[in-house]
């Protein structure tokens, strides 16, 4: 019987563990602190990104972030499928893994299953921010606008080089679609 419990707890207790949590922020890399969740809210564009499977293809991203009734942040993320013509859109939710002042997030678009979300460079009036996934596999910039100015787009690819990022393989992203 003891047998029995000590293998279910060995082969549970681990998978339990990587459901419900997960790697947030890469080495080398920190999140803004203070942070305003606030002046964060509304509408970005995508300016560049890492490839990723879920954004694959797409042009013309944006994520839209708003409050939810319970505390957490709704993730509106949208983008234009070219190849088939559509514009596709995936919603979650995010939550502070700590304290509301420093931008260490968890996102989720499936159910339990999160992933780190860390703004690690942001301007003084909101306008521009660089976010990190939970690895050196994810990287985004983004903007209030379509565009980044040539002096940002550097200051920001220095900042994410600094902290360990190939950015050689960024995807910079078109915005010539209106939805």
């Amino acid at each position: 019987m003891n047998l029995r419990i000590f293998v279910c707890f060995v082969i549970i207790c681990p998978f339990m563990f990587g459901l419900y949590s997960c790697a947030t922020i890469p080495d080398g890399a920190f999140a803004v602190k203070p942070f305003d969740k606030q002046r964060y809210l509304g509408k970005w564009y995508e300016i560049a990104r890492k490839d990723f499977r879920f954004e694959r293809g797409l042009s013309n991203t944006t994520a839209e972030y708003s409050l939810n009734e319970n505390g957490t942040i709704k993730v509106d993320n949208q983008g234009y499928n070219s190849a088939k013509g559509e514009w596709v859109q995936a919603i979650g939710k995010a939550k502070f893994l700590g304290e509301e002042d420093v931008a260490m997030l968890k996102v989720s678009f499936f159910g339990p299953f999160y992933s780190g979300y860390n703004v690690i460079a942001l301007d003084d009036e909101y306008r521009y921010a660089l976010i990190a996934g939970k690895s050196h596999k994810y990287l985004w910039l983004l903007s209030r606008q379509t565009d980044m100015p040539v002096e940002i787009k550097a200051k920001y690819l220095k900042i994410a080089e600094a902290m360990g990022y190939d950015i050689s393989d960024l995807i910079w992203v078109q915005h010539d679609k209106q939805k």
